[in-house]
C-alpha cells in the first residue's frame, strides 16, 4: 500500500510517499520546502505560511511522487491539527480533494502523533510499549505509547514549549530565527558550567514541565553580567534544557518501568539532547534528525500503520483541529 502524505501544520511544505509492507513503513520519498520569509520577522507569520504553502504545494506533492515512481497512490494523508489552523487547511484540503479525485481513502493525522512515532521509520525501531519526548516550538509532553492509538501524557509543559525557550534565548543573545540551530552553533564553544542557571520546577505539579523561568533566568543573568560571553550563556542554557529533559524522562522511566524511550520533534535534533539520552543507561531509540523537524513521511507514517491496523478512513467532510490531544 502507498500513501501519499501532506504536512503543512506550520512554516514546512512536505509531502512524502510511504509503503505499508510486512508490518513496517518504507519511506519512498520525503520532500520538504522550507519558508526563508519569516526569520525577518523573528518568527512564524501565518497568512505568510499559509500563502507559501498554497503556492507551494502542488509542485512538491509533484515532486514527492516522481522521485517515488508512484502515479498514483493507494491512499492520501493530511495533518489535520494540531497547528496553524490557515496552514493546516491548505494541506488538509489538498488531500482531501486528491483522495476524492482518485478515490481512495483519505486519513487525517494528528501531527504530534507524527512526531511520537516517527522513530518507527528507523532500524531498528521501539517496540511498545515506549517513552517518548516530543518537544519543539510548540509542543514539550513526555508520553507512554502503550499500543498503536494508545498514548498516555505523562507529564507536559505548563507554559512555554522548550524550542520556543531556545526561540526567545536567541532573540536575547541577538540571533535571530529560527533560535535552535543557532543556539547550538553558538553553544559549540562555550562552556556549559559558566552560568548556573536553576532547573526549572513547576509550582502547579512537580510532574509537569515548564520553561518560562528558565527563559527569565537567562535574562537576569544577561542583564546582571553583560560581560558574560554569548557563547558560555548558549552552552549553559542549552545544557540545562538538556539535563532537565533528562531528568524527566528518567523519572517517567522509574514511574512505569518502562526504559525504550525515543524522542521527536524539531528541538529533539539538538545534540546535546541527543548526547545526554545517549549516556543514559536507557535503550533510546533516535530518529535521524531529518525525521524530526517537521515532514510528511512521519504522517504517512502515522496514516499507514492505522489503515494497515483496520482502522477507519476519515470522511471527507472532516475539518482541520487547531487542538488537539494525541489518542482522541
Amino acid at each position: 500500500m502507498n500513501v501519499l502524505a501532506i504536512e503543512s501544520s506550520c512554516d514546512e511544505t512536505a509531502c512524502a510517499v510511504v509503503r505499508a509492507e510486512g508490518g513496517r513503513v518504507r519511506v519512498l520519498s520525503d520532500v520538504v520546502r522550507g519558508q526563508a520569509d519569516h526569520a525577518r520577522f523573528g518568527g512564524v507569520v501565518p497568512e505568510i505560511a499559509s500563502r507559501a504553502h498554497t503556492e507551494q504545494l502542488v509542485a512538491t506533492v509533484t515532486a514527492a511522487l516522481r522521485e517515488a515512481d508512484v502515479a498514483r497512490p493507494d491512499a492520501v494523508a493530511a495533518t489535520a491539527g494540531p497547528g496553524l489552523i490557515g496552514a493546516v487547511l491548505v494541506g488538509l484540503s489538498f488531500g482531501k480533494a486528491a483522495a476524492l479525485g482518485w478515490g481512495v481513502p483519505f486519513v487525517g493525522v494528528n501531527h504530534l502523533e507524527g512526531h511520537l512515532l516517527s522513530a518507527l521509520l528507523d532500524d531498528p525501531a521501539p517496540a511498545f510499549p515506549f517513552l517518548c519526548l516530543v518537544v519543539s516550538g510548540g509542543h514539550t509532553a513526555l508520553y507512554e505509547a502503550r499500543a498503536l492509538g494508545d498514548y498516555r501524557v505523562l507529564c507536559e509543559t505548563t507554559d512555554d514549549a522548550a524550542g520556543e525557550a531556545f526561540d526567545k534565548v536567541a532573540r536575547m543573545l541577538g540571533l535571530g530565527y529560527p533560535g535552535g540551530p543557532r543556539v547550538e552553533a553558538l553553544a559549540s564553544t562555550g562552556n556549559p558550567r559558566a552560568v548556573a542557571l536553576p532547573l526549572p520546577r513547576p509550582s502547579a505539579s512537580p510532574h509537569d514541565l515548564s520553561f518560562s523561568g528558565l527563559k527569565t533566568a537567562v535574562r537576569s543573568w544577561l542583564e546582571r553580567h553583560p560581560e558574560t560571553s554569548r557563547e558560555d550563556v548558549a552552552a549553559s542554557f542549552q545544557d540545562t534544557v538538556a539535563r532537565y529533559l533528562l531528568d524527566r524522562i528518567q523519572w517517567g522511566a522509574t514511574t512505569t518501568g518502562i526504559r525504550r524511550v525515543a524522542i521527536g520533534g524539531g528541538a529533539a535534533a539538538n545534540g546535546r539532547l541527543r548526547e545526554a539520552l545517549s549516556g543514559s543507561g536507557l535503550e533510546v531509540f533516535l530518529p535521524a534528525k531529518a525525521r524530526c523537524t517537521d515532514n510528511a513521511a512521519m504522517i504517512g507514517n502515522v496514516a499507514a500503520l492505522h489503515l494497515a491496523a483496520g482502522h477507519t478512513p476519515w470522511p471527507l467532510d472532516s475539518t482541520a483541529r487547531a487542538r488537539w490531544e494525541v489518542g482522541t
